[in-house]
């Protein structure tokens, strides 16, 4: 059996480099925002509440149900924390 090396867990798990590249743009708003919340310590009716969102719907951003957050909505909420998201771009590899 041959062993592949993969740049991040994205790309061993999906089929193009660009759903890879989506997930992991994702996966990066999605963690700073749990971190934020998390620091915060509020709970997650008042995070809610600031975000403009259900607690079920930060229930499932703390649970890292990525599958449920377009990117989109992570900038959304991110800006609605108080939070400048900023993407920097880099040639590929």
């Amino acid at each position: 059996m041959t062993r592949q090396k993969f740049a991040s867990v994205w790309e061993a798990i999906e089929d193009t480099p660009n759903l890879a590249a989506s997930l992991k743009a994702r996966s990066d708003l999605m963690v700073s925002l749990q971190e934020h919340l998390k620091k915060s310590s509020l709970r997650q009716a008042a995070a809610a509440k600031l975000l403009g969102v259900t607690q079920p719907r930060i229930s499932d951003l703390m649970r890292g149900r990525i599958d449920l957050f377009s990117m989109e909505a992570l900038v959304d909420m991110l800006t609605a924390a108080g939070l400048r998201v900023e993407i920097t771009l880099k040639r590929a590899a």
